[in-house]
């Protein structure tokens, strides 16, 4: 799989990692960390907060998101894929030699270190062990 490159992909991988996540609410800071490994873009991350909204992906209340999930969790065995190299984690920027790739139907995301890939996909608390 390849990184998405254009807008409406990465837009497509945005709203499906919302749908993904294994929380049943998350702070929109929280929220916009996730976002923030697919794009910087404060135009391009309202954009995807708006279609996973529009698309009943997410429902909105201030700063909380309820995800409205029918059992789409991540499957680590089958959609996180170890990869040795030398990689730089996409949530921290920390060097790893051993990166952590979520295969979503949109794309791929990664690389991300063990921990902060459980932390994108709402495995564990982005506020846990930091």
């Amino acid at each position: 799989m390849t990184e998405p490159s254009t807008r409406e992909e990465k837009l497509e991988l945005g709203v499906e990692l919302l749908a993904h996540v294994e929380r049943e609410e998350l702070d929109l800071s929280a929220a916009v960390d996730r976002i923030e490994t697919i794009t910087t873009s404060p135009a391009l991350t309202r954009d995807i907060l708006d279609a996973a909204e529009k698309r009943g992906v997410i429902d909105r209340d201030g700063a909380r998101l309820r995800v409205r999930r029918g059992g789409t969790y991540v499957e680590y065995e089958s959609q996180v894929v170890a990869r040795e190299g030398d990689f730089e984690c996409r949530r921290c920027g920390t060097s790893i030699s051993t990166g952590h790739f979520v295969e979503l139907d949109a794309g791929e995301l990664g690389p991300f270190g063990s921990s902060c890939v459980r932390k994108v996909t709402g495995r564990e608390s982005a506020s846990e062990s930091e």
